[in-house]
Formats: C-alpha cells, structure tokens, sequence
C-alpha cells in the first residue's frame, strides 16, 4: 500500500478513499466552494480525501474550448487549497518539461488515459518521488498497466495508483468490464474508480464530450463492492454550467447521499 495514502486523515485499509473536485479549475471562489463542502462530508464521515482538480485541459476536441485560466494563476490556486485546507491536491500532467514545476504546486501527479504509454512523461513524473496516479489508456488492456507503472518504479518511485476509467466501445461510447479493477489489483498497487470519466460519452459530432451521470451511483456501488481502494468523481454545484465536462459530472448536493450508501456497501464487506 501507498505509504502517502497510509499518512492521510480518516486512513484505514478497510475504508476507501476519496478523489474528488472539478474537472478544471474555473475560478477560486469555486474551488473554495467545493473542497470545503468535501471537507465537511468526509470529515464527518471520516473518508480520507484528496482535492482534484486540473490546472489545464490539455486534450480537448474543439480548439475553443475552455481550456483554463492560465497555468500560474490555476497553479496558484491549487496552492491555496493546499496550504489552506490542509488537504491534499492532484492535478494532472500532460508534458515532461512541464513536471518539476507543477509538482512545487501539487502533492499528487496524474497521468492522463491518453498520455499513459508515454515513457518521457512517466519517467519525469516518478523522478519527482510523488504519489503518481496512472488512468488506464481506453485502449489499453488491464495487464498492460503493469508496464506503465513499472516504468515510474525504474525511475526510483515505488507510490504508483492505477485508476479504471473504461474502454472504447466504438467511437462515442465508454464501456466497463470490472474484470478490470481485479485485474489490476493483482499488481499489487491500489486501484481507484473513475466513477465519472467511465460514464463519458466522448467524441460526439458537436464537439463535446456527453455523458450518463445517472448511472454514477450504481456504477460507483459495484467498484465498491469489488474492492476498489479509491474512488475518483468530478463534482460541480451545477454542472450545466461547468466550462468543462459537465455532462458526465456528479451534482455537488449528491456527494454525501452517495458517499454514506457506498460505506454502507463497505462496511458489509
């Protein structure tokens, strides 16, 4: 196990953790808005949690689409949240050059699906000596993540998270085999859930990405129920409004409903 999960409040090994926030950062006030409502649920539920959000969005299909606010003031920002919450913070890397610099700002580096077979990114990325969480490629089969995350090891960093967010299931569809988190589990490192970005709807004809956030609960309740050590959710007070992904997005009001059926399911376990 994680030796940086182990230091997190609330950690014990028969309770999952928590990823959660935008997917982008839109602005301070809602970055604040979020993480302390978070805070106030996992604290009273006493789930270890950890504050995500991206610093850019770097992969995106339109060329108008938003895309951030600019690196040093999102970075800024998720400095704040950091140093004034006390909780930990994940962004997401896109480039090697770029890793030494965004890893002063964040505890916990993020390799995009898409980016995870890139040797460059993954060797910059162990070679900080941070948590590194690793999304399966769409295209890549659940064995094969072993070799992403032995990658991060030969760089001399041993806290590797692989997280399952679905595969291809032609071009504007996410399926999800949970053959998958068992699969992975059987490398030894944690494994998360995305329970948001599996139910994406991507590539549509106009641009951007859809989604079924309806299915969020049941889909989170079955990694759940499977073992998973973490679960990952993007959450916004009205995702119609959020600049970025909100189709497949979980509504803010909705997280501690959810969070206190998925301990109940935990706990039987």
């Amino acid at each position: 196990m994680s030796k940086f999960l182990k230091q997190l409040k609330h950690y014990s090994d028969k309770q999952f953790f928590l990823i959660a926030g935008p997917c982008v950062v839109e602005s301070e006030s809602l970055c604040i808005q979020i993480v302390e409502e978070l805070l106030s649920i996992t604290d009273k539920l006493k789930i270890p949690y950890i504050f995500k959000a991206s610093f850019r969005k770097a992969n995106r299909t339109k060329g108008d689409s938003f895309r951030g606010l600019g690196d040093d003031i999102a970075l800024q920002i998720l400095d704040k949240i950091r140093n004034n919450f006390h909780v930990p913070v994940l962004t997401d890397i896109h480039e090697s050059h770029e890793v030494d610099l965004i890893s002063e700002y964040v505890d916990i580096l993020q390799i995009p699906a898409f980016l995870c077979r890139q040797t460059s990114l993954l060797e910059a990325a162990g070679k900080t000596g941070k948590p590194i969480n690793i999304k399966k490629g769409q295209f890549v089969g659940p064995d094969q993540m072993s070799f992403a995350a032995q990658k991060i090891q030969q760089a001399g960093n041993s806290d590797v998270w692989l997280t399952e967010r679905g595969s291809f299931f032609g071009y504007h569809d996410l399926v999800v085999d949970f053959r998958s988190v068992l699969e992975m589990k059987k490398s030894g490192f944690p494994v998360i859930y995305d329970a948001t970005h599996s139910l994406q709807k991507p590539n549509t004809g106009h641009g951007v990405s859809g989604g079924i956030p309806e299915y969020i609960s049941p889909m989170a309740k079955a990694a759940v129920a499977l073992g998973v050590d973490g679960l990952f959710i993007e959450t916004h007070p009205d995702p119609s409004k959020a600049l970025s992904d909100g189709a497949n997005m979980l509504p803010l009001n909705q997280v501690e409903s959810l969070m206190r059926k998925l301990q109940e399911i935990s706990q039987v376990l």
